[in-house]
C-alpha cells in the first residue's frame, strides 16, 4: 500500500492499494493539535508557523499517519514539498508530473471520453 500526501494549499491524501486501486482520502480534515492537519501542514500552517516549525509539524504529522495506516511506501508531493529542509523518515519525494500522468490514466480508465476539466458540461 502506498500513501500519497500532497503538501499544497491544504493536505491532499490518497492510498494506492491492491496494485493500483486509488482510494482518495481527506486526512487533512482530521483533528490535529488545536485544529486540523491542514491548519498545521497546509499552506496556512507554513505561513503562520514559518518553515522551521512547519517542517517539524510535517515530520510529526506524517509519522502519526504512518503509524496509523502502516503503508509500505510514502510519497510526499505538492508544491510545498520543496520547502522541507529534509524529508520525514520513511518518505520519498514524488514528482508532480507523475500525479498528472496518474490523473490522466484514471480519467481514461473511467470511460469518460470528455476532455479533463469538462466534467458536467456537454
Amino acid at each position: 500500500m502506498l500513501l500519497f500526501l500532497g503538501l499544497g494549499t491544504g493536505l491532499g491524501s490518497a492510498l494506492v492499494v491492491n496494485g493500483g486501486v486509488l482510494v482518495p482520502m481527506e486526512l487533512g480534515h482530521l483533528s490535529y493539535k488545536n485544529g486540523t492537519y491542514e491548519d498545521y501542514i497546509g499552506l496556512r500552517g507554513l505561513k503562520r508557523l514559518g518553515k522551521r516549525k512547519w517542517g517539524r509539524h510535517v515530520a510529526y504529522g506524517v509519522a502519526r499517519l504512518i503509524a496509523a495506516l502502516h503503508p509500505d511506501d510514502v510519497v510526499l508531493g505538492g508544491g510545498n514539498v520543496k520547502k522541507l529542509k529534509e524529508m520525514p523518515p520513511g518518505c520519498r519525494v514524488g514528482q508532480n508530473a507523475n500525479a498528472f500522468l496518474g490523473g490522466f490514466r484514471l480519467w481514461e480508465e473511467s470511460g469518460d471520453r470528455r476532455q479533463p476539466g469538462t466534467r458536467g458540461r456537454s
